[in-house]
């Protein structure tokens, strides 16, 4: 039988973890991380924050150097050129550069690629943000004078750029299909809520209207709305969500559907093949449904979980995890944990003039979701309630309990 080798497809935060996980749980064969940019893996999160503001530094901090990586925990970095294709029978990945990689345990973290609009391709100051070179050209534009800022899609890397370009003083004005910013996300009661926060901070939100073009010959000049509206723009910032990157796996014999399908292990349905991150969609048994989360901790979690399964499938465990995601606009902290699906979205701190609040979500006699501004440590709390399936009154009665303690302390 041949020596033990785990191959990691995606240097993203998935895969990083992976690797580390691997080595953590004591695998000490040979291991290969295949990424398509030349950049050693770093964190995506301050892109569209910190990154974008003047004085942030023009390289991102990674989360390990090459030293480390190679050195330290011996892996093999295959950087700059992507997997094309996948040989489930022959265990081997293929390259764009040609080379063949084999492998006993594979891990799939090839994460997803940002849409974008169609029929811009050639006009300069149009960028999605996916990659730390998209974060460098929309910073370089912002630092050499752009004034008309307009992003497509109040979503979470919308709303985070808008609320970086306004700290830096400029105005910018986001466009969203939809009636509320992050309906899908937390749904539209507390979208509207959200759209409040952008209000108070001086962004142009501009709810159920659509892009019909972007006009210009060489470089963007204008958007035009649906509604016949034609607004100035020197840069268009896109950010409508993202498709999981799978093309390389089609003729794989995997099954893709919105993603690499999974059973509660974060196996792909093949032997030695697992998947983890944005691209996996796999049974999620805390909540017994199929789901694919594009979320920071999930990517992290289900990275060390995919290899440690990978590398013993006799003893693979499932991967159960309640949903979990932050986003930090105009120095305020939006958290979410759960599940967005209510019966109710009950108020429990704050109200509409309040600038922190703490919403419950709630379906049958449970506590299924929760989402807060600047109410960090209690959501933080109300995920592990989640997890354990708690009643809704033990969630209520958790909340007013803090409130009680913080009341106290402040007339201490």
């Amino acid at each position: 039988m041949s020596e033990p080798h785990l191959v990691v497809v995606g240097a993203s935060l998935a895969g990083l973890r992976a690797v580390e996980g691997a080595r953590r749980v004591g695998f000490d064969g040979p291991i290969t991380l295949i990424g398509a940019e030349l950049h050693l893996p770093y964190d995506r999160p301050p892109l569209s924050k910190d990154f974008l503001q003047p004085s942030h530094p023009a390289t991102p901090n990674l989360h390990r150097t090459e030293d480390h990586l190679r050195d330290e925990l011996k892996i093999d970095l295959l950087l700059g050129s992507p997997a094309t294709a996948l040989d489930t029978e022959a265990r081997l990945v293929t390259l764009q550069n040609g080379q063949q990689v084999s492998y006993t345990a594979l891990v799939i973290a090839t994460g997803v690629n940002a849409r974008q609009l169609p029929d811009t391709a050639h006009l300069a100051g149009v960028h999605a943000l996916r990659t730390l070179d998209d974060a460098a050209a929309i910073r370089n534009a912002l630092d050499q004078g752009a004034r008309n800022v307009v992003i497509v899609g109040a979503g979470f890397i919308g709303s985070e750029v808008a609320a970086a370009i306004r700290d830096r003083g400029l105005q910018v004005t986001i466009l969203e299909a939809g009636a509320v910013p992050l309906a899908r996300a937390v749904g539209e009661q507390m979208g509207a809520r959200c759209a409040e926060i952008h209000q108070r901070h001086g962004t142009v939100l501009r709810c159920g209207v659509g892009l019909a073009a972007v006009e210009g010959e060489s470089r963007v000049r204008a958007v035009r709305l649906t509604d016949g509206t034609l607004l100035d723009a020197d840069l268009v910032i896109v950010g409508i969500g993202g498709e999981p990157a799978t093309a390389w796996l089609e003729g794989s014999g995997l099954h893709l559907d919105n993603g690499v399908v999974c059973d509660e292990t974060l196996n792909a349905g093949v032997d030695g093949v697992y998947a983890a991150g944005d691209v996996v969609r796999w049974t999620n048994p805390v909540f017994g449904q199929q789901m694919r989360l594009e979320h920071w901790t999930t990517a992290a979690e289900q990275g060390a979980a995919a290899a440690r399964n990978a590398l013993a499938p006799a003893e693979a465990t499932p991967f159960g995890t309640v949903p979990y995601f932050w986003s930090d606009w105009y120095s305020q902290r939006l958290q979410f944990v759960g599940l967005p699906a209510a019966d109710e979205v009950h108020m429990v701190i704050g109200d509409a003039e309040s600038e922190t609040f703490l919403a419950l979500y709630r379906r049958g006699d449970r506590v299924t979701g929760a989402l807060g501004l600047d109410q960090r440590k209690l959501v933080m709390r109300l995920r592990g309630m989640i997890a354990a399936r708690a009643s809704w009154d033990e969630a209520v009665e958790l909340v007013q309990q803090s409130q009680v303690v913080t009341a106290a302390a402040s007339v201490m």
